[in-house]
């Protein structure tokens, strides 16, 4: 058994065989929504949300995960003798990095326990969190985990488009010009996780254009690097997914494919018909 405990958040949406196999500790961020609170993943699940979304004219907000809730469980695996790591959510999106940073400090700073800045957020993490749990099963240390971590960084990389960008623009995660670019002429666009923010790549006339570009993006950016891990993910589009999906197979030729869903939390900023691809290669 590791000796390193791995922490995210549920900003990632990591599958529960996955979180079981590794004994993952998932944090929950909130999704205020409704008059009511819920914890990402515990309280309510995405198939649900979305399909309650889609009919809502109330714009969900989040919240970050509190110093509250850090102290809990990084006290109950350090008293258990864990050394922790704990990978979540960009800074760029959300403060539940600076809650992480406030309850180590609280309890000391203690050297064992480590937080990483990711500049990533939903599958990009999901895959960066299981190659460190993966080398912590087979006994990476705490500082060999933090250094993998890092390194994989700029091996991973994602893409998705939207049905609307009016979600992105009224949570303030993507501008009114970028937000007319793709409404005004009609255009789905194509957009990034870049330094840990939200980015406009380019725009295209339909879905389907957007789902092949995509794929031919992820093949630009691997540039015929191997071996290549692949993380289809979507947000009620699951036809829509599962084409990219098969089409991406047949020609990256993945040793591996994650599936799974935008978690309720991040879709209350991109919204239904999301669809997304991310991608570690090397």
């Amino acid at each position: 058994m590791s000796t390193v405990a791995i922490v995210s958040d549920s900003s990632a949406y990591i599958p529960q065989a996955y979180v079981d196999q590794y004994s993952l500790s998932i944090m929950p961020l909130t999704v205020n929504w409704q008059g009511n609170s819920y914890y990402d993943g515990v309280d309510i699940q995405a198939t649900e949300f979305y399909e309650q979304l889609a009919a809502s004219k109330e714009m969900a907000t989040t919240s970050q995960v509190t110093v509250g809730q850090f102290l809990v469980e990084f006290e109950r695996l350090l008293n258990a003798g864990k050394d922790i790591i704990f990978m979540g959510i960009s800074k760029g999106l959300s403060a539940t990095v600076d809650s992480a940073l406030q309850a180590k400090k609280e309890l000391g700073d203690p050297q064992n326990l480590i937080i990483v800045e990711t500049k990533l957020v939903a599958m990009p993490l999901t895959l960066m969190v299981l190659e460190v749990a993966r080398a912590a099963e087979k006994g990476a240390s705490l500082k060999e985990c933090e250094q993998l971590a890092y390194d994989l960084y700029p091996r991973i990389g994602v893409y998705f488009t939207v049905d609307s960008l009016e979600y992105l623009h009224r949570g303030g995660r993507i501008n009114s010009a970028k937000r007319l670019l793709g409404s005004a002429l009609d255009l789905k666009p194509i957009m990034a996780i870049q330094d840990g923010k939200i980015e406009l790549v380019e725009s295209v006339r339909s879905q389907k254009k957007a789902l092949n570009r995509m794929i031919e993006l992820v093949e630009k950016d691997i540039a015929g690097r191997t071996p290549i891990r692949l993380a289809p993910f979507h947000a009620l589009a699951f036809d829509s997914m599962l084409s990219m999906e098969e089409k991406a197979v047949e020609r990256l030729k993945p040793i591996e494919v994650i599936r799974s869903e935008v978690s309720p939390v991040i879709g209350s900023h991109v919204g239904p018909g999301t669809v997304a691809i991310a991608y570690l290669f090397g």
